[in-house]
């Protein structure tokens, strides 16, 4: 059993020390008392960037998961061509929801259709989202779209259905460089909220002031306000293939 997977099983019967003298966030507040999940955890995701390969098994594995339609992404890695000192590479950055503390996405929907469990996952409820696409302009990480088949808000759950049922989310069962680790903040003890503590990882956009749980290990800083790039390898047929280039800057 990996590491991930053994974090968040031990995580998910542990009890919570100190979880009630957390206090409500701005966004919390703003948008009502919180409804479904269990507020003894918190669920986040690590990323780190240094073991990422580019192989797209996450972007498949939630396509296969989610039966999100084609062409369309909960996850996915953006590819960038990075040019430093003469010398060309690749640079990978897995992106998804971010499932924000503070999320942006929330108050602005007029009917409800999205909102934040007790576990902080944001979510979005299908039978009342009338597709306005106000959450799709409102995120700034560019991560939610109109599913063409429902015709309603889409976008990553962190596979909440999977959670509930005591599993990892599918792109972290999938990710064959282990750059992937899900597990609960309110653990001290996973491997999460280790990660978050000792390594000082960044996340995407800080200055939006979202306070995402999406943080990321090895991240330049060029990159954390990128949220476009090209996928490699695996291509959808209606998605044209354009390069970002970007300069870096020697060290």
């Amino acid at each position: 059993m990996d590491q991930s997977r053994r974090n968040f099983c031990r995580g998910i019967g542990a009890a919570t020390v100190g979880a009630a003298t957390l206090a409500a966030t701005p966004g919390e507040a703003a948008a009502g008392p919180r409804k479904g999940g269990d507020a003894a955890h918190r669920w986040a995701m690590v990323v780190d960037v240094r073991k990422c390969v580019g192989c797209q098994a996450c972007t498949v594995a939630c396509i296969m998961e989610n039966d999100v339609p084609e062409n369309s992404f909960r996850t996915i890695v953006s590819t960038y061509e990075v040019t430093e000192q003469g010398k060309t590479g690749s640079y990978m950055l897995p992106r998804l929801c971010n499932h924000c503390e503070d999320a942006p996405c929330i108050p602005v929907c007029p009917t409800g259709a999205t909102y934040q469990r007790k576990d902080g996952i944001v979510v979005v409820d299908n039978t009342v989202c009338v597709g306005c696409a106000y959450c799709v302009q409102a995120c700034p990480y560019d991560a939610r779209f109109i599913n063409h088949e429902t015709q309603t808000a889409d976008k990553c759950t962190f596979c909440v259905h999977r959670v509930d049922a005591g599993l990892l989310p599918a792109c972290v069962e999938t990710c064959v460089g282990g750059a992937r680790i899900f597990g609960d903040l309110k653990d001290p003890d996973s491997t999460v909220s280790r990660l978050v503590r000792e390594q000082d990882p960044k996340v995407l956009k800080p200055e939006q002031g979202t306070q995402p749980r999406v943080f990321y290990i090895g991240l330049d800083p060029k990159f954390q306000g990128k949220v476009d790039g090209t996928p490699t390898l695996w291509r959808p047929s209606a998605q044209p293939h354009v390069e970002a280039h970007v300069e870096k800057e020697h060290a």
